[in-house]
């Protein structure tokens, strides 16, 4: 059975907590290849005695090492990560890791299977990749790596961090790099077929569907697979278009006996019921580790939470206004999805009332955009091209919602209150991310009267204080 630092921590725990809590002091010790961390400890319903101090993790500060420090990335990944991938990671500015990485490094490069449960930000795409990187032959050509992701738009996003990270930087020109392609919906599966059977790529990041038509027909092969990430684990086993194949390849992928499992999320319900799925399914080894970084609170404590009161009639006239007010750098306004009633009906999408009132009363600078569910895959693939690269307004459904790294948003709307807390948590992470964390970001929920009591229990539950907003009456 696999261990770590010597010790067979699956026999007494399946979880690692970062640990940090309004009520505890910071707590100090070291990870599982010896360098210091702050604001971890193991945890377990029945941690034996002896458990953490074997293995060196939690402990208070020791007075004999006044200047404890992380370590550098360059320290967790030597002598796994190839040497040009640390080098770029570095020119792009990746020095220091972030807690999640630093707690999930070593077990991810000793070849763990390992659900990361952190918020969004806290650096969980970077360490998979660097797992991947560790575990692929950059010689053989072969797929060795999937990355699966729940929507075309974070797919793009992966594929070009993997690009970036593996372009060859100055003195490292005559190296092996790898190859990484994107298998996503509505790409040109032809042109995708002929390459995965002349010269394959090691690393594919796809969605579930396009992923599983290559594997049904027998022309993306799993044999030569060392590991496996499915990104947004949580939304997807909750989506009823990809919970079925999704199921369906984590069963093909537990035949592969060399496999390595990373599944990662900002929110993951009832984690331990979750993990213990997964060892039954067989979706994952029994050594499985949970890794979750939890911090004093679930969102950045520089968002600012607040809310308006209002009829359904006024929240355009209301949004407009708040616009005008708040003069956002960029900002999303997120919109329920059309009902299938709705659809049946003839009726156009909310989305879209919400985009023709904005492109005839908004009056500011920032250019307004849709990215809908339902929206064909070139206008999504146009939308999310055009907002990487300008300030602007988008009008979206929860699919922006989930891996978006839109760094330049500094002011998100709840025209529509979502669905649960977790939904809440991740439409508020699409803001107040670094570099732009040190700004003051807002949220901004437009409720009635009656929805009040749901928005308390977001509160509640995600530890945050939401700030009523009293508006002038508007007229409609």
């Amino acid at each position: 059975m696999a261990s770590t630092c010597g010790v067979d921590t699956a026999a007494w725990s399946r979880r690692i907590l970062l640990f940090s809590s309004r009520s505890q002091k910071t707590r100090w010790g070291r990870c599982s290849l010896g360098f210091p961390c702050r604001l971890f400890s193991l945890s377990s319903g029945a941690v034996p005695s002896n458990a953490l101090p074997a293995i060196s993790c939690g402990g208070a500060r020791s007075s004999r090492d006044p200047y404890l420090e992380t370590p550098t990335l360059r320290d967790l990944c030597r002598g796994k990560v190839p040497g040009h991938i640390l080098q770029r990671a570095e020119e792009i500015g990746y020095t220091q890791p972030t807690n999640v990485q630093c707690l999930s490094l070593p077990l991810l490069l000793s070849g763990r299977d390992c659900v990361l449960h952190a918020q969004t930000g806290s650096g969980k795409t970077l360490a998979y990749l660097l797992a991947v990187f560790s575990a692929i032959d950059f010689t053989r050509s072969s797929v060795q790596a999937l990355i699966v992701v729940p929507s075309r738009e974070l797919g793009i996003q992966v594929t070009k961090v993997v690009r970036v990270l593996t372009a060859k930087p100055v003195g490292f020109e005559m190296i092996h790099t790898c190859t990484v392609m994107a298998l996503l919906d509505g790409g040109m599966l032809k042109r995708h077929k002929s390459w995965l059977k002349a010269e394959p790529p090691q690393i594919v990041v796809a969605t579930v569907g396009s992923l599983c038509q290559m594997i049904e027909k027998n022309i993306l092969k799993l044999e030569a697979m060392r590991i496996l990430v499915i990104d947004e684990v949580d939304f997807m086993f909750h989506s009823s278009k990809q919970v079925y194949p999704l199921r369906k390849l984590l069963g093909l992928y537990s035949t592969i006996d060399t496999r390595q499992t990373v599944l990662a999320s900002a929110s993951i319900p009832q984690h331990n019921r979750f993990l213990h799925d997964c060892v039954q399914q067989k979706w994952t080894k029994n050594d499985v580790v949970h890794v979750h970084v939890n911090p004093v609170e679930p969102m950045p404590s520089q968002l600012h939470h607040k809310f308006v009161i209002c009829k359904k009639k006024e929240r355009l006239f209301i949004l407009q206004y708040l616009l005008k007010c708040d003069s956002p750098k960029s900002g999303i306004i997120f919109v329920s999805e059309q009902s299938e009633k709705s659809k049946r009906l003839g009726h156009p999408p909310p989305t879209t009332l919400v985009l023709d009132f904005l492109q005839t009363s908004y009056e500011g600078d920032l250019m307004v955009f849709l990215l809908d569910d339902d929206m064909n895959i070139n206008a999504r693939a146009s939308s999310f091209s055009e907002i990487r690269e300008k300030e602007y307004l988008l009008v979206s459904t929860d699919i922006s919602s989930r891996g978006f790294d839109l760094p330049q948003t500094t002011h998100i709307y709840n025209f529509d209150l979502p669905r649960s807390a977790i939904d809440y948590l991740h439409r508020a992470g699409r803001t107040g991310r670094n570099p732009f964390s040190e700004n003051v970001c807002s949220v901004t929920s437009l409720i009635t009267q009656e929805e009040r009591f749901v928005l308390q229990r977001f509160e509640n539950e995600l530890m945050f204080n939401c700030e009523e907003m009293f508006l002038e009456p508007v007229t409609t």
